[in-house]
């Protein structure tokens, strides 16, 4: 005998009582706002900060999770070699690499 859930709750409800799908509603608004609220911006962010890293290049000035500020010298796959002062070179993964700083001469954003 096959009968849907849905049959099932209505029946198992008293008699004048909504069916038990609707009491799970607000449960369902909830993960909704909070997926279009919170997870979907967050998820855009990663994919943002994962274009920057596939496109650092030799010469950019980033700025590392370390707070370190430097220039470019070296890029490979999962590492990246920033010279943050004159003759004086780190190894730093590429993920640790927070921001890439845009050159001095550029016009800002919102102008």
């Amino acid at each position: 005998m096959q009968t849907s859930i849905l049959n099932q709750l209505a029946v198992a409800a008293p008699a004048g009582a909504p069916p038990v799908w609707v009491q799970y509603l607000p449960f369902a608004a909830m993960a909704l706002i909070f997926w279009f609220l919170i997870m979907r911006p967050q998820m855009k962010q990663q994919k943002d900060h994962k274009a920057k890293l596939s496109a650092l290049k030799k010469g950019d000035e980033v700025l590392t999770g370390g707070g370190l500020i430097g220039k470019i010298v070296k890029v490979d796959e999962n590492y990246a070699e920033v010279e943050i002062a004159q003759g004086i070179k780190v190894k730093a993964l590429k993920s640790t690499i927070t921001d890439v700083i845009p050159p001095a001469g550029s016009k800002p954003a919102n102008d």
